[in-house]
């Protein structure tokens, strides 16, 4: 068994000024579902940025991160969808479904948490021992 941990913290009030400056951020960053969740809540800005910080996570999980060709199009392939609980999950779309094929992701959990100026999110990936090698 891999276990692969990534960890992001995000300042909402950041978050929230790119948001509402780039009206393409919100729909490049996040799905029409989070979109949507995240509009119904509250706290939209707080929401926002727990799933930011979840998505970061989880690329930091998968040894990505954010630099390199192609960072933000993957945020669009990370989702965090919410169950009837409100436990947050995490479903893989395009080339980071992929990326957790060649891992042998079989299982990913997210947690969530926002409090006063910030958004922080923990991913763990736990895959098979065996993985192919890229060389």
């Amino acid at each position: 068994m891999r276990i692969y941990q990534g960890v992001d913290l995000v300042e909402i009030a950041r978050l929230r000024e790119a948001y509402e400056r780039h009206e393409a951020f919100g729909e490049d960053i996040f799905t029409e579902e989070e979109n949507e969740y995240c509009r119904s809540r509250p706290d939209v800005y707080s929401h926002l940025a727990g799933r930011f910080a979840a998505k970061e996570a989880c690329l930091k999980a998968f040894g990505v991160g954010m630099g390199g060709f192609g960072a933000t199009g993957r945020f669009g392939e990370i989702e965090v969808e919410s169950s009837p609980s409100g436990k947050p999950a995490l479903r893989l779309h395009g080339s980071m479904e992929k990326m957790g094929q060649r891992l042998k992701i079989s299982q990913a959990t997210v947690s969530i948490s926002h409090a006063g100026e910030y958004a922080i999110a923990t991913v763990i990936l736990v895959g098979e021992d065996s993985v192919e090698d890229d060389g």
